[in-house]
């Protein structure tokens, strides 16, 4: 197939150079207004602290390293990165790596978790837990000596939820600003952290739902709100807490009419993309069922694609005028929507669907007209954005759960057992690297300065050239 298209190397660099230009989320310096509320742990250290401080004995230190000039300088505050599409300015990541090479640091990291880490300036933060859920809370890393500043637990949960192996209590990914942490466990509560103390400024706990197989929804910043996501088996709803007190500001129930009476095909995993349509706000978020965007001020409601599916996972992209959503298991799986209706676009505004090795769990990577992803399996695919034609299909094995990362015209994918291939971000297939690290991947990168910042199942890593 031979689709006309701008070369995508031409695309990248200029994409790489606007990136560079644009500004990190910026936030206004924070007081404490409130004190931590009785359900949260009173700044305890407990398991979490002792575990880990053994376990840190076993830091790897490297010699001949530096602090290196700053490339791409932007923090990476949320899933996905500063603009929540797995992309970064980022100069001179290196494209082969491993355990003896261009390793800057390596920690272990207690308990089970695979929440993404967030970076502000030197800060790196985790949000983890222990296996049986019952501790729940927060880890701060320092990026260049990685040492720890805190590790606090937040909230001690008596009798946690059935939560299966795939998916353990800590996975959404927390959102950080200047002097404060936002932390979300889904049912278990929701929580503010100073990030100059560790000192629990609020918790929120007055959501419940049964996420039958744990929380994986991550939470995002909208101007003074934080956006949570509740897609159980049971209650489906997204809110929105004012991000100074924890209040809450708005709560909508998604009512979504099912085709079915099994509440297991109720449940999803999304975190919400904030978009500007025509000059307004969008918070477009999938769920099981429909895919919906809503006023984010007020929770009100703008549209929806009656999508299909269920597990729904990844963040949604907007580009080209069209958002592209995915709906993980079943339904559309991939589609493109036009988002300037109202009421139920299903029929009038869906510009495509693509089915072929779509991702259930990952999100997909958007570069001008060309959207590329990594199926669980560990299909690689180059898909025509304007058209949802596909360009190529690889098949390198998997399983793969964690997001890609775009850099300098390559794009890093992240395999469960620890493969890291690099490849072109072409309209060929062009393997530039296969790494292998660690004991594998659950969690999505960070970007700091010009170093990896990567989760493992077990370690966290700097990956940086050696100079």
């Amino acid at each position: 197939m031979n689709l006309v298209a701008p070369p995508l190397a031409d695309c990248t660099r200029a994409f790489s150079a606007d990136l560079r230009c644009l500004n990190p989320v910026i936030s206004r310096d924070l007081a404490p207004i409130s004190k931590p509320s009785k359900s949260a742990s009173p700044g305890g250290l407990g398991t979490f602290r002792s575990t880990f401080t053994s376990c840190v004995l076993s830091l790897v230190a490297l010699g001949g390293w530096s602090a290196g000039p700053v490339c791409g300088g932007e923090n990476w505050p949320q899933f996905r990165g500063p603009h929540a599409n797995g992309q970064t300015a980022a100069q001179g990541l290196p494209v082969t790596f491993g355990e003896a090479e261009n390793l800057r640091w390596k920690i272990p990291v207690h308990g089970k978790a695979w929440s993404s880490p967030v970076v502000w300036d030197q800060q790196i933060w985790m949000s983890t837990a222990t296996k049986d859920g019952k501790e729940l809370g927060a880890v701060c890393i320092d990026a260049e000596s990685a040492k720890i500043h805190f590790d606090e637990v937040v909230f001690n949960i008596d009798k946690p939820l059935f939560c299966q192996p795939m998916n353990p209590y800590a996975t959404p990914t927390p959102v950080i600003e200047k002097g404060r942490l936002y932390l979300h466990f889904g049912t278990y509560g929701s929580a503010c952290l100073d990030t100059t103390n560790a000192k629990t400024l609020w918790t929120h706990q007055e959501f419940s739902c049964d996420h039958f197989r744990g929380p994986a929804s991550s939470p995002i910043l909208v101007d003074d709100l934080l956006v949570l996501t509740f897609d159980g088996i049971d209650v489906q709803f997204i809110a929105a807490l004012d991000k100074l007190t924890g209040k809450t500001v708005w709560k909508r129930d998604r009512k979504i009419v099912y085709d079915t009476e099994d509440h297991d095909y109720f449940k999803a995993y999304s975190t919400p993309a904030l978009i500007s349509v025509q000059g307004h706000q969008q918070l477009v978020s999938p769920s099981a069922g429909a895919t919906i965007a809503y006023e984010p001020k007020t929770g009100e409601e703008i549209w929806r694609v009656r999508s299909g599916g269920m597990n729904a996972s990844a963040l949604p992209l907007f580009g080209n005028g069209l958002v592209y959503a995915t709906s993980a298991a079943g339904g559309y799986q991939l589609f493109a929507v036009h988002p300037d209706g109202r009421g139920d676009v299903t029929e009038s505004h869906v510009a495509w669907q693509f089915a072929k090795n779509v991702p259930t769990r990952s999100s997909q990577i958007l570069l001008g007209e060309r959207l590329f992803m990594i199926s669980d399996a560990g299909v690689i695919s180059c898909v025509d954005a304007k058209s949802g034609l596909s360009i190529w299909q690889k098949r390198l094995g998997g399983p793969f759960s964690a997001s890609p990362l775009f850099a300098e015209g390559r794009i890093y994918f992240f395999g469960e057992d620890g493969d890291v291939p690099v490849i072109a971000a072409a309209d060929t297939f062009q393997l530039l690297a296969t790494n292998q690290l660690g004991d594998g991947f659950m969690a999505s990168p960070a970007v700091y300065n010009n170093s990896l910042i990567l989760r493992s199942r077990s370690h966290l890593y700097r990956i940086e050239k050696k100079p």
